[in-house]
């Protein structure tokens, strides 16, 4: 069995100053945690990360 990981970071700030970090495995998931946090979140400071997978960096360096 594979074990599951995450494909999204979400990464907010709250209007209280509360910090928002998790993690959603597709677009959906990202769209639903948004919309129901929405009204608690600076929009500003909303920050969404897709993790790519470790073997893209091999082929696929920085520059």
């Amino acid at each position: 069995m594979g074990k599951a990981t995450s494909k999204y970071i979400i990464n907010a700030i709250g209007k209280g100053g509360e910090t928002y970090l998790t993690h959603c495995q597709n677009k959906q998931e990202v769209t639903k945690w948004i919309t129901d946090h929405q009204e608690k979140l600076i929009m500003n400071e909303l920050k969404i990360v897709k993790k790519k997978h470790p073997l893209f960096n091999l082929f696929y360096p920085k520059k």
